[in-house]
């Protein structure tokens, strides 16, 4: 299985707890999570990672790879992302995204109204 990590943006603490309550209670078992982290290093997001229950089938070994990989080949991005998150103030998150290939693919295509 194939994974991505991306790093979406930042939000107040509430909006994405607010977000994650909502995710949850939709009862949905998707092979997407996202994840919040007060601090724009590698080492937080992947104790984030850690927290999120194993989705059927994740090979968290993988998960952790894919993480490591983006933060490798992304230095320019993560440093933006650094300076906003300071810039934001100690009530935001910074929120990224990892999720299989797969079920992202599928969740674009339901957004897109593309159920083939």
């Amino acid at each position: 299985m194939k994974y991505t990590f991306e790093i979406l943006g930042i939000s107040p603490v509430l909006d994405f707890f607010n977000h994650q309550q909502t995710f949850i209670q939709r009862n949905v078992s998707t092979g997407i999570e996202y994840v919040g982290t007060y601090q724009c290093t590698l080492d937080a997001f992947l104790e984030s990672i850690e927290t999120v229950p194993p989705k059927g089938g994740w090979e968290m070994d993988r998960v952790v790879d894919t993480v490591i990989q983006f933060w490798m080949n992304h230095s320019e991005g993560i440093r933006y992302w650094k300076v906003r998150l300071n810039d934001a103030g100690k009530e935001n998150l910074l929120v990224a995204r990892v999720a299989d290939i797969q079920s992202l693919r599928a969740e674009f295509e339901s957004l897109l109204g593309n159920n083939s």
